[in-house]
């Protein structure tokens, strides 16, 4: 297929299409290091019009596309497979903050740019895009959408899905669809947008997104408390809710086993150990010591045992490290086999007393290492040490995954909150969803993608 490359390099420039093992290495593996790929090659457009042309090329001449954005995905996503059939189309260069309304609070902007990117433009306009997340300096808008990203802030602004007024999307037979909209309120139709949010790639190459902006806080209010059980943490988080309204931005918890991470590898970073230590916090306009406070009379009111406030902003910042430090640290401590399941809010006392009570007894001494948004249901679920010195960890995988899936489902939740399902979830996908749904969604896939060329070998 070398005879492909010069057409594919005259679209992007020669500079800009990689070929050698040591250009293309960047992106033919998975944040995890569990897919590896042999790309035809990897293209770098600058431009949603070069996007257009890369996927007419491709259709025409049967080349299958893999999207790429910020290469974090957890699930093998964004990897090639190992044909060396399959072009890379990494989107790093289409990275132009195109707009920002202050007036509308809307934010335009092109797939490539980062989080990070994102929210300091919303910044400088003395606005908030409230996404956030650990991988948030090196992940892409483009994969947040395409995954229907999550992050530390669901629980009072919402997923990528709640977050997105407008995309410009090329189709796979390279029409652009320009459906960058900055309306909150539109009936004229169906909502095409929603089409391509979560779809990891496989409908379409997202280019462009109008998202919604907020207010910029003036005052956070940020705790670190322990509880005694799963069920004192819900109960914790319904006070709150009720005490605070939409003032309660997150609510994250983190086992035991959790905080025994942080003690082994941070010594002394930790205030207190609890069965569950829960971080919260509020955000609101006017000033920090009148929520803090407020905050503060709240958790003397409920007598919590466990508890630091903190009192300002290098406190708060060393707190939410606590939490966003979590998955490296257990990457540090060895492997897992990881699950970012959702289940209704009210359930995750019930989830965590089955699960663990079935995994123990499948595995006896197994380590669960549970954290995540509480407040939205979403839990980081990973399971390590079925044997003796965490021997064969990946030959217990399928088990502990029905395990795991299997009280998942029961309580009615999910088995990919906001990662995504890639390579990793596809074949439990089919065994979990509605079989209603899988159908529409493969009739979408069939109407959008006849020849089958977007993002080939995921879930669909």
């Amino acid at each position: 297929m070398t005879d492909l490359l010069a057409p594919l390099a005259a679209i992007v420039g020669a500079a800009n299409l990689l070929t050698t093992p040591h250009d293309i290495a960047p992106f033919i593996t998975d944040y995890r290091g569990r897919y590896h790929g042999s790309p035809l090659a990897v293209a770098l457009p600058a431009s949603s019009d070069e996007v257009a042309a890369l996927v007419r090329f491709c259709a025409a001449h049967r080349i299958a596309i893999v999207p790429q954005g910020g290469n974090t995905s957890t699930c093998g996503a964004a990897t090639p497979d190992g044909s060396g059939r399959q072009l890379v189309i990494a989107l790093r260069r289409l990275n132009r903050i195109r707009a920002v309304d202050a007036a509308n609070q809307t934010i335009t902007v092109e797939a490539g740019c980062t989080l990070a990117a994102v929210q300091a433009a919303a910044a400088s306009a003395g606005l908030l895009f409230p996404l956030s997340l650990a991988s948030e300096g090196s992940c892409q808008i483009g994969g947040n959408l395409s995954t229907n990203a999550g992050g530390l802030a669901v629980l009072r602004f919402g997923t990528m899905r709640e977050l997105t007024l407008g995309l410009e999307v090329v189709l796979p037979d390279g029409q652009l669809l320009d459906a960058l909209t900055a309306l909150r309120k539109d009936t004229s139709g169906l909502d095409v947008k929603q089409l391509f949010i979560g779809a990891e790639g496989q409908l379409g190459l997202i280019t462009a997104a109008t998202l919604k902006l907020f207010p910029q806080p003036t005052a956070h209010a940020t705790a670190l408390l322990g509880v005694a059980s799963a069920d004192e943490a819900i109960a914790t988080l319904n006070a709150l809710q009720a005490a605070f309204g939409d003032r309660l931005t997150s609510f994250e918890m983190m086992s035991e086993v959790c905080q025994q991470l942080v003690a082994k590898y941070q010594p002394g970073a930790l205030p207190f150990q609890a069965p569950w230590a829960l971080l919260v916090e509020l955000s609101d306009s006017g000033d920090n010591t009148s929520l803090q406070e407020r905050l503060l009379q709240w958790l003397a009111a409920r007598g919590l045992g466990d508890g630091v406030l903190a009192q300002n902003d290098s406190e708060r910042t060393r707190l939410w490290q606590l939490r966003e430090q979590m998955s490296e640290l257990q990457k540090r401590d060895g492997p897992s086999i990881k699950h970012d399941i959702g289940v209704p809010t009210s359930a995750i006392p019930a989830f965590l007393d089955a699960c663990g009570t079935a995994l123990q007894a499948a595995f006896p001494g197994v380590r669960i290492v549970a954290f995540g948004h509480a407040g939205d249901g979403n839990l980081h679920y990973n399971i390590s040490h079925t044997r003796p010195g965490n021997a064969g960890l990946f030959a217990d995988e399928d088990a502990v995954n029905a395990i795991v899936y299997e009280q998942v489902h029961r309580l009615r939740g999910t088995l990919a909150a906001e990662h995504g399902v890639g390579q990793l979830k596809g074949h439990w996908l089919q065994r979990y969803k509605d079989p209603a749904a899988l159908a529409v969604m493969r009739a979408v896939k069939q109407a959008l993608d006849p020849q089958r060329i977007m993002n080939p070998g995921k879930w669909l």
